[in-house]
């Protein structure tokens, strides 16, 4: 059964006065009261000061020497915690686009944990993404309706920052005609210029295929060259 509520029992941290307070747990709880009442006594310096404490107490002996241990409060009990974290109002220099995320600088393990763990899906059908092998991404493609053309591109570059000038050289160099830039077909023999302040997507066109018998084996080593130039990814535009 899931624990529902954060009970404290006498709680007398400075100026509480052997207080008892229930809280909902997964709902959003404000504190209010005059200054001086207790409110920070009671989130920062009961409530939290606990649940903190005893997270650390969890970890082992070699892990705490590196975190800040906080003092029991002065409560007789406080029950269903979780670990927990406090943001306290004060003026920082932070930026306008600063979250809880970044704040707290848990942003970086939250994007490890969904990335590791976490089951992504097509934001346009819903469907999950899953890895999947060069020939499943070729017998995937041949299930198309015959007659259909579909466009094989490799993402060389990906929301990154620089003008690329040198790739894009390479590329019209190694026999690539055209690659798709910012959401606009680009011919590589034209003078590209990119602005190295912004970020940039380029998708080399690897190949156009007509969807009919006898392509599997083009196909494939098309699919073999994007896979390769990008360590894994592949693009299929239907066009």
């Amino acid at each position: 059964m899931s624990i529902k509520q954060i009970t404290v029992r006498g709680a007398r941290q400075h100026n509480l006065k052997n207080i008892n307070v229930e809280i909902p747990r997964d709902k959003f709880t404000v504190i209010t009261g005059l200054s001086g009442s207790g409110k920070s006594s009671l989130a920062f310096d009961t409530i939290y000061a606990e649940g903190q404490r005893r997270y650390v107490e969890s970890l082992s002996a070699y892990a705490r020497q590196f975190l800040d241990q906080l003092e029991k409060p002065d409560v007789d009990s406080v029950e269903g915690l979780s670990p927990a974290i406090s943001i306290e109002q004060k003026t920082v220099s932070r930026s306008p686009r600063s979250t809880v995320g970044t704040v707290t600088e848990i942003y970086d393990y939250l994007r490890l944990l969904f990335s590791s763990v976490g089951q992504p899906h097509c934001h346009q059908c819903g469907a999950p993404i899953t890895k999947q092998s060069q020939e499943q991404i070729v017998a995937n493609i041949l299930m198309l309706p015959e007659g259909e053309r579909v466009m094989i591109l490799a993402p060389v570059v990906r929301g990154r920052k620089g003008e690329f000038k040198k790739e894009l050289e390479k590329l019209h160099k190694d026999g690539f005609v055209r690659a798709h830039i910012d959401g606009e077909m680009r011919q590589l023999d034209e003078e590209i210029k990119l602005d190295k302040r912004k970020n940039h997507t380029i998708e080399v066109v690897v190949d156009r295929v007509l969807i009919k018998d006898g392509i599997k084996e083009r196909l494939s080593e098309s699919v073999k060259t994007a896979l390769k130039m990008t360590d894994g990814a592949v693009l299929v535009s239907i066009i």
